[in-house]
């Protein structure tokens, strides 16, 4: 049995997730060619999906710094002086923590800027909902020509 290396393991895992990955609009249904496009429903920005978005990523922050706390507390344990395991598990334990302390920070950075895009983006529709009512409103097109049909 051979062991694969994490980092091999790893892109392998990119790769097959890259390879089935598409960009596509949220509201826009796929057409027989497989791409977007053809949705019967207009794209709209929803605050409560990024609300969401948000409050998921905060409990995300919650669950890394429990898992922290329990990683700090499992180390405690493991200081061994002179043991090479016991060095390279010190060493492994440090690279882990830098991680996710930076996981953590990047991850609390993201809450905010997450509302703020909702809240832009909602705030664009409705102006450009606006500017087209009132453009509708001011060019109204001419009758057809023939005028009135009689109800006929």
């Amino acid at each position: 049995m051979s062991m694969t290396s994490f980092d091999a393991e790893w892109a392998g895992l990119k790769q097959g997730t890259a390879a089935d990955t598409e960009m596509r609009l949220a509201s826009a249904a796929p057409d027989a060619g497989g791409g977007g496009g053809g949705g019967g429903e207009d794209l709209k920005s929803d605050m409560a999906v990024w609300k969401k978005g948000s409050e998921d990523v905060g409990e995300l922050v919650t669950a890394i710094k429990k898992a922290l706390t329990e990683f700090e507390g499992g180390q405690k344990g493991a200081s061994v002086t002179g043991v090479e395991s016991a060095t390279a598990q010190g060493e492994l334990y440090t690279s882990w923590k830098t991680y996710l302390d930076s996981l953590v920070g990047k991850c609390s950075t993201l809450q905010g800027p997450m509302i703020s895009a909702g809240k832009g983006q909602v705030s664009n529709d409705e102006t450009l909902r606006g500017d087209f009512a009132r453009m509708t409103d001011a060019y109204k097109d001419t009758p057809a020509t023939g005028g009135n049909n009689g109800g006929r």
